[in-house]
C-alpha cells in the first residue's frame, strides 16, 4: 500500500463515518420514544470496505426494532396488561425511521462527499 492509498482510505473512512453519524442522527430523530430504550439502541457498527466500495453497518439491538420499523400484526380483542388495554386493530404500521431516513441520506450523500473533497483539497493546498 503507497502513502496515497493510505492517506485514500483514511479519508474515505472519515467521509463513511461522517454519513453513517448523520444517518443515525435523523434515525434516532425519527424513532418514537416512551421510555427512550429503542432510541438510544441505535449504533454504528462496522464500516467495511469491499473492493471500491464501503458499508456501514447500522444496528440495534432492541428486541422489538424491526417490528416498529416495519410494523406487525396482532391479535385484535386481545387485552394487554402492560398498556391496560384491549387492542383494536389488527395491524400496526411501520414507523420506517431507518427506511425514511437512509434515502434521505442516500440524497444527500454526494453533497457531504463534495464538501468532505474540497475541505481536503484545502487542507491540502493550504488554502484559506
Amino acid at each position: 500500500m503507497t502513502f496515497i492509498d493510505g492517506v485514500a482510505n483514511v479519508f474515505t473512512k472519515d467521509v463513511a463515518n461522517e454519513i453513517a453519524a448523520r444517518l443515525i442522527r435523523r434515525i434516532k430523530q425519527k424513532t418514537p420514544v416512551k421510555e427512550g430504550v429503542l432510541r438510544n439502541g441505535w449504533a454504528i457498527g462496522e464500516i467495511v470496505q469491499k473492493g471500491n466500495s464501503y458499508s456501514i453497518e447500522i444496528i440495534n439491538p432492541i428486541e422489538y426494532a424491526s417490528y416498529v420499523e416495519y410494523g406487525h400484526r396482532q391479535t385484535p380483542g386481545r387485552f394487554v396488561p402492560a398498556i391496560g388495554k384491549k387492542l383494536k386493530k389488527s395491524w400496526v404500521k411501520g414507523r420506517f425511521m431507518m427506511t425514511l431516513s437512509l434515502k434521505e441520506i442516500d440524497e444527500l450523500t454526494p453533497a457531504i462527499v463534495s464538501a468532505k473533497v474540497w475541505e481536503e483539497l484545502k487542507r491540502c493546498f493550504d488554502v484559506k
